[in-house]
């Protein structure tokens, strides 16, 4: 698995654009290539999540949409997929209405290019873990986790990180106060 200060490598997934339910709407395609330059000058937020249709991801889902906004106002973007394809991802917004409306991009990674790329694929099932990437303009890996299939995350411990990334203040831990370095 990439860890912290590992360089996000190129990779092609197909984006499924926010706000879209359908293979194509008022004459747009909802589908985009996202790449590791999608988002130039902007913090990237990737997760990733097993399967489209099951409760948990479902409920991770709606948690990070609902923070969207929040994300945004700290220059990141959000992104969220699995190794389901992007048709998967717009049939499942329209089957459930708590994620017809993301807020955010989705992004279906089939071949595995970013998840393999990560290391984040369950060897047993081969879909994604319920991984989270904090990834620095600079496409710098800069906070990593990874659960088991079966273990949800905080959206709002995400959010709490990346705010403490982007404040870059110095560790309180001091090594000069005769105390341990943690």
């Amino acid at each position: 698995m990439k860890t912290v200060g590992d360089k996000l490598e190129p990779f092609k997934v197909v984006g499924v654009k926010p706000g879209f339910k359908h293979p194509e709407e008022h004459g747009q395609s909802a589908f985009e290539d996202l790449t590791e330059a999608s988002f130039p000058g902007k913090w990237k937020v990737i997760y990733f999540y097993p399967k489209d249709f099951t409760s948990v991801c479902g409920s991770e889902v709606e948690a990070f949409a609902a923070l969207a906004k929040a994300f945004s106002d700290h220059n990141a973007v959000l992104l969220g997929g699995s190794t389901d394809n992007e048709h998967s991802k717009l049939g499942w917004r329209r089957e459930t209405p708590a994620l017809d409306q993301p807020g955010h991009h989705a992004f279906a990674d089939e071949a595995g290019a970013l998840v393999d790329q990560l290391g984040v694929r369950d060897r047993a099932t081969g879909i994604a873990l319920r991984a989270t990437f904090i990834v620095d303009p600079d496409n710098v890996i800069r906070h990593v986790s990874a659960n088991s299939l079966l273990v949800g995350r905080n959206p709002d411990e995400v959010l709490r990180v990346l705010d403490a990334l982007q404040t870059d203040a110095p560790c309180a831990c001091r090594r000069d106060v005769g105390g341990p370095t943690l």
